[in-house]
């Protein structure tokens, strides 16, 4: 029997989707459909309508909080923006991955988590690579086979001769359109069951406490956190071996990230 039974052709290809769909969805959250983030590199309107006024705070809440398209995303390092999409991306979706464990036990047996898990950490791996310079769709699945399935893989080889043909792509923007990538791009990886287990994973204590009802969401969320930052820094160490970056000092204190 082999020991391989997927063999790495078929989660490269699989692998291959899932970031074909993920790049535009996250290409999502600098575009501004409504104008507002404009607002963030002029000064508010003086004597304007009540309508200016409250755009303009909107334009400060989302220029605060440094969202993609923003003046103050503008003005941050490649390290800057890496940690927020770890922080405000990771910390919706946990919150998706972690909410089975509500049910406890009854879950635990499905591998529903476990997809999840995989999904929020690809998506996450994916959005800090960009920032890392890593926009090379067959590097971004070299990045993910690596660091989530454990696999040392050449993407661009292995899908050579038989370059997978993708229909343009037709993602619009909506509201939290990252939820919405979430699920769509866990419908992809479910066709690589036997990988999933082999992300970065919780804490043995956080996923003990995680079978109990109720608490065992809360468990759960800190336990996905936690792992959700393992991968990030197995990531950066990726980007580091495999590729040319200048500008930026890495990602080695995410270790130390509150959760």
């Amino acid at each position: 029997m082999s020991a391989d039974p997927i063999g790495d052709v078929r989660v490269v290809a699989v692998l291959d989707r899932a970031v074909w769909g993920v790049n535009p969805v996250l290409d999502l959250a600098s575009t501004d459909p409504f104008g507002i983030k404009a607002r963030t590199f002029v000064p508010p309107v003086e004597g304007g309508s009540a309508l200016d006024r409250v755009l303009d705070g909107l334009a400060w809440l989302l220029d605060f909080a440094e969202v993609p398209g923003t003046a103050a995303w503008e003005r941050s390092g490649d390290e800057r923006r890496a940690r927020w999409w770890i922080t405000r991306l990771g910390l919706l979706n946990t919150v998706v991955v972690a909410f089975p464990g509500v049910l406890g036990p009854v879950v635990k047996r499905l591998p529903l988590q476990d997809l999840l898990g995989f999904t929020n950490q690809a998506l996450v791996l994916i959005a800090v690579a960009r920032e890392l310079g890593v926009t090379d769709r067959a590097a971004q699945v070299d990045l993910l086979a690596s660091v989530l399935c454990g696999r040392d893989v050449d993407a661009r080889t292995l899908l050579a001769s038989d370059e997978p043909e993708h229909p343009e792509s037709a993602v619009r923007w909506r509201p939290l359109a990252a939820l919405g990538g979430l699920w769509s791009t866990a419908r992809v990886l479910r066709a690589i069951p036997g990988e999933l287990h082999k992300r970065p994973q919780p804490g043995r204590p956080w996923r003990a406490f995680g079978h109990l009802p109720l608490v065992g969401a809360i468990a759960d969320y800190v336990g996905e956190r936690g792992a959700l930052i393992d991968a990030a820094v197995l990531g950066k160490r990726w980007v580091d071996g495999h590729t040319v970056r200048t500008a930026v000092s890495g990602l080695g204190s995410l270790g130390t990230t509150t959760v």
